[in-house]
Parts: C-alpha cells; structure tokens; sequence
C-alpha cells in the first residue's frame, strides 16, 4: 500500500512538472519603419562584399590603427572586467541549472561520546559510546508548477545579456580607439600646416622688415607681420598640447603607461569609407545593447513564473541510507544497515501577502524591463539616423569647404603679389593669410569629422555586419 501511494505521488509529480506559471513570452513590440530616412551617396543601403567583418576599422586602410586594436582586445582593463562579468554571469546560470537534476551528497562520521547521568528522560544504555556512520542522502524537488526551470531559464536570459554587454563594450572600446587614433591623425595634419604656415609667416616678416629698412614698408607693417608668426606660433603650441593628451588618451585604451607610450606622426592621408547601411530591422540584430536588453526582459519574463510558483506547495522527495554502529569493526554489514524515504509537501497558510507582492513587483520589473528594451530601440535608430544625416551633410559640407580652400589660397597668393608691388597694404596680406589659414584648418577638421561619422554610424549599426 505505502509502494502504491509512493507511485501515484510520483506519476502526479512528473504531470505536474510540466506546468510553467511564468506568462508567455515575445520581445515587446516596437514601431520599426521599412527603410531608413536619411539615405544618401555616402551611406549605402546594401552591404558590399569588400566590406570588412569582424575587424570593421580595416575599411581605413591603416595598419597602426590596426595594431592599436589588437592591442586594446588584449589588454584593456575595461574590456577584461567585462568579460569576467560574463564569466560569472555563466557560472550563475550552470549553478541554477543544476537545481534541476537530484542533489547527492555522502557522509563519513566517527564520535566518542558521554551521555550525562542527569539527562532527561534517560533510560539505561551505557554512558560512554561511540558512533560510527556512513551514508548517503538524496534531495530533490519536483519542479509542480516550473519554478527551478524559470530560475534557470532567468538565469541563462542574463548570462546572454552579459555576453550582449561584452560584445557592447568591446564595440565601445573599438569606437573610442578609432575616435580618438582619427582626432589624433587630424592633429597631425593640423601640425603639418601649422609648421609650413609659421616659416612661411616667418620668411614674410623677413622681407616686411627689409622693405621696412629700404623705406618701402612702414612699422606698422612690420608689427602686423609679427602678430601674424606669434599667432600662428601659439596655435602650434595649442594643437601640440591637444595631441599630447590624445596620446595619453589611447595609452590607456590600449591598457599602457602613458609615460612609456607614443605614436609617430604620420603624413599618409586615410580613406573616406563607405559604411554599408541594411535594412532597419537587422539592427535589432546586430546591436548588442538591443539583444542585451531584450534578454533582460525575457530574464524578468521568468521572474514572473518564479515569483508565482511561491504561491503553490512545493513537493521535495528526501532519501537516506547508509550504515551505524556503536562501535566495533564490522561496520558494513546488514544489521547496521538504515534508511528513509519520502515526500515532503510544503505550502504558505498564512504570509501577510508577501508572495504576492512579489508577484506584482516581478511584473512591475517586467514592464520596466519592457520599456527599456523599447527605449533602447528608439534610441537605436535615432543614433542611426543621425549619424547617416552626419556623414552625408559632411560629405556636400567638404565640397564647399574645398572650394573656399582653393579660393582662399589664391586670394592670399594676389594680396602677397600685390603688396610687392606696392600697390596694396600688409593689412589686405595679413586678411588674406588669416582667411586661407582658416579655411584650411577648417577643411583638414571637416575630413577628421568625417571620418569620425564613419566610426559613429558603424558603431550605431552595432559593428561588424554578419
């Protein structure tokens, strides 16, 4: 009869166990719109196939950008936290799946013992004894109504996330590597024409102050030619500084000393990329914020069915076995033999309202989690859309700005010649010098900000695309 009850408890238990309290779910529904708006010449709608992957910053052909990558991927401290956080984000969800299977535990004990003459209810026995026991013990909890399976399936909802968290920030690191490795190449250009502007400046205060001793120029205009080189000198000085604390910056990108780092200047001039821009709804795909906060909601979805399951009796079945003695050697043997074993069925009566409460907060936390992930979306393609409108307006701005470069150096080449020939001031020289020297300074940041918008727009498209 006891083997009969044991056996329909048992085959109610594994009917049960099917059951799930946790509500069904489906990522929160968010507005998409069929294609992007700000499309244009420099942004693509369909991904080429010379586009780069996995290493997305080899689209500006430079290999010390390249270095400075793999560099960061092995040795940022940031991106090292990020990934032990995914560790042990791993690691919390094997531990809630191994609430699924039974748990075995063993046990070894040996004790000398005196029982007191003075104990209550003492009857006979000997006073000194020794016990010796070997055994084992089973634990295991029906899982009625889906608890253990939500806890785990929360858990491994925010394992993902935490991977989704470390794909976000190693985009994060890549993108401020490759910002600040373009902020820094625009510095060098603006050293480059700094330079070649302060001995030009130089060589025209040369001639002012001949002229000025033949009587051809006045003090006046000798006073404007050297404001003109201390000018440009100090803004050779300012451009300096900012690179300097560029360099630092990507020292510690790359997880180095700044005081054992530095990056040479070069002259080579980097590409302007195409970024390849596919359709809007791959970017719920592709971004990692987006999937991180996708799965916390799946994770809080979870909650709701653990958080239910507390309302209902929990069924445990609980098993022993093993051997005592009282002493001697003939431990193992079939009089010393004991066990137990049965279910346990556990429910609330009387909590004050506390298991639902907790209902409704992991609801609460589902509805935030919902709205997150639907923020997250819209801030999404709003990146996107402004990072697109970014690289096109620069790319029509840099037209312009070429033209006023080129307009700009003539007019300072006919106020130069014109001052020559004394038939203009060092006035009209010095606006002029003042007017190509801005434009040019203009055009060379235009082409960093452009290259910026290429790294922005890849990184609002979530990185690589696959």
């Amino acid at each position: 009869m006891a083997r009969a009850r044991l056996i329909a408890t048992a085959a109610m238990a594994a009917v049960l166990a099917g059951c799930s309290l946790a509500p069904a779910y489906s990522p929160p529904a968010t507005p998409i719109a069929p294609a992007f708006k700000e499309q244009g010449p420099w942004t693509p709608a369909a991904p080429a196939d010379a586009q780069a992957r996995g290493q997305w910053w080899a689209m500006f052909s430079d290999p010390v950008l390249d270095d400075l990558e793999a560099r960061a991927e092995r040795a940022n401290p940031s991106l090292a936290a990020a990934v032990a956080a995914y560790d042990q984000a791993r690691a919390l969800a094997a531990q809630a799946r191994a609430g699924l299977v039974p748990e075995i535990d063993g046990s070894a004990l040996t004790q000398r013992q005196r029982r007191s003459d003075n104990a209550p209810l003492r009857v006979g026995g000997p006073d000194d004894y020794s016990t010796n026991q070997v055994g084992a013990s089973v634990a295991y909890e029906i899982d009625l109504w889906g608890r253990l399976r939500n806890i785990a399936s929360g858990a491994g909802d925010r394992a993902q996330a935490s991977e989704a968290d470390l794909r976000s920030m190693r985009l994060s690191l890549q993108a401020d590597l490759a910002d600040d490795y373009l902020s820094l190449r625009g510095l060098d250009a603006q050293l480059r024409l700094l330079q070649a502007t302060v001995a030009a400046y130089a060589r025209a205060l040369e001639l002012t102050q001949i002229l000025h001793n033949g009587g051809n120029a006045t003090g006046l205009d000798v006073g404007r030619a050297q404001t003109q080189l201390s000018t440009a000198k100090a803004q050779l000085t300012d451009v300096t500084a900012q690179r300097a604390l560029l360099e630092h910056a990507i020292a510690a990108l790359v997880g180095e000393s700044a005081s054992a780092f530095s990056l040479a200047p070069t002259e080579a001039a980097l590409p302007q990329p195409k970024v390849a821009v596919s359709a809007p709804s791959t970017l719920l795909q592709r971004r990692p914020d987006i999937a991180a906060a996708e799965r916390r909601a799946a994770a809080a979805n979870a909650d709701i069915g653990v958080a239910r399951a507390a309302l209902f009796p929990a069924l445990t079945l609980d098993g022993s076995a093993g051997w005592q003695t009282a002493g001697g050697v003939n431990l193992l043997s079939a009089p010393n033999t004991f066990w137990m074993v049965g279910p346990q069925l556990v429910g609330a009566i009387f909590d004050g309202g506390r298991r639902r409460a907790g209902v409704r907060a992991s609801r609460a936390a589902f509805d935030q989690a919902s709205a997150n992930y639907r923020g997250v979306v819209l801030n999404a393609f709003r990146d996107v859309e402004d990072q697109m409108a970014l690289a096109n307006r620069l790319a029509a701005e840099a037209t312009d700005q070429d033209e006023a470069v080129t307009a700009a150096r003539r007019t300072e080449e006919l106020a130069n010649i014109r001052y020559r020939q004394g038939v203009a001031t060092y006035l009209d020289v010095v606006t002029a010098q003042t007017a190509a020297l801005t434009a040019e300074q203009a055009a060379i940041q235009l082409n960093t900000r452009r290259l910026q918008a290429s790294v922005n727009l890849t990184r609002a498209l979530g990185g690589a695309w696959t």
